[in-house]
């Protein structure tokens, strides 16, 4: 297991002082967190991706590192850490999966919870607090160390009784974070807890799988989609057709407002029937 707990450095420990003012966070809407559907594309379905909330995501690195889950970690890999074994996948499944956005929405990454942390191993703050497993008193959405750094909860300290260094409640492996979302330093993201969600999902079975803002792949490239991941599927198009894993298929998979999958790289769909967008 490995759990974050890194001293920033300087110049990042300035960012992160003033971010130290901003309450806690709320969830973010659909509408906020998605780009505007055309109106083609504008069929919903019963695909939901769950609760949504802005954390602050710092980078695990730790290249060779073993995970909670007994996966080797390798140089630009593509999983994330959570601080609750409730939320932990076991290896090579993507059972418990986030969609991790930038602020802006302009890059995203689907990711499997491979690791647990930071900080905490079991603040599943994405729960309501009735069957939170710890922190019951926080409000949902929030994590602990946020808190224990924003606001001194707990005197400023996490459940082992180290100083709060950072309000992280999210890491991210080193491919998630300068791959899928190109971030350059830690930063706060939008991210969407897709188990609590409902749906048909679909499992990418190669990957990183690009996202493409359009049904072929003269589109806009949007994020990523890891292998293993568990993505929500929202209904399908027609496009362009393309070679995969799985066959040549012109199948492309809308996995959120303006982010397609092609169903070449999916190698099975679970959970209801997707209907055509």
């Amino acid at each position: 297991m490995i759990l974050s707990h890194r001293r920033a450095l300087t110049t990042a420990m300035t960012v992160i002082l003033a971010l130290a003012l901003l309450p806690a966070p709320s969830p973010v809407s659909a509408a906020a967190a998605a780009d505007t559907a055309s109106a083609a594309n504008s069929t919903v379905s019963a695909a939901t991706p769950g609760l949504t909330y802005r954390v602050y995501a710092t980078r695990i690195g730790l290249v060779g590192g073993v995970t909670a889950n007994g996966h080797t970690i390798v140089s630009r890999d593509h999983f994330v850490a959570l601080p609750s074994w409730r939320g932990l996948s076991p290896r090579n499944t993507g059972d418990y999966t986030v969609r991790v956005c930038t602020t802006t929405g302009s890059r995203c990454e689907y990711a499997p919870v491979w690791d647990v942390g930071p900080w905490n191993t079991r603040n599943d703050y994405w729960n309501p607090s009735d069957v939170r497993e710890e922190w019951k008193d926080l409000p949902q959405g929030l994590p602990q160390a946020q808190a224990a750094y924003q606001s001194g909860y707990n005197g400023g300290r996490d459940q082992f009784g180290r100083t709060v260094l950072s309000p992280a409640g999210i890491d991210l492996a080193d491919g998630t974070f300068w791959d899928g979302l190109q971030l350059t330093t830690n930063a706060w993201v939008d991210v969407a807890y897709l188990w609590t969600g409902s749906g048909p999902r679909g499992v990418v079975g190669g990957g990183p799988l690009n996202i493409r803002a359009g049904a072929g792949t003269g589109y806009a490239v949007r994020g990523l989609a890891a292998r293993h991941a568990n993505v929500p599927i929202e209904c399908y198009v027609t496009g362009q057709s393309v070679a995969g894993p799985y066959g040549t298929s012109n199948r492309w998979n809308r996995v959120a407002s303006g982010q397609y999958v092609s169903h070449a790289y999916v190698s099975a769909v679970h959970g209801g029937t997707v209907p055509l967008c």
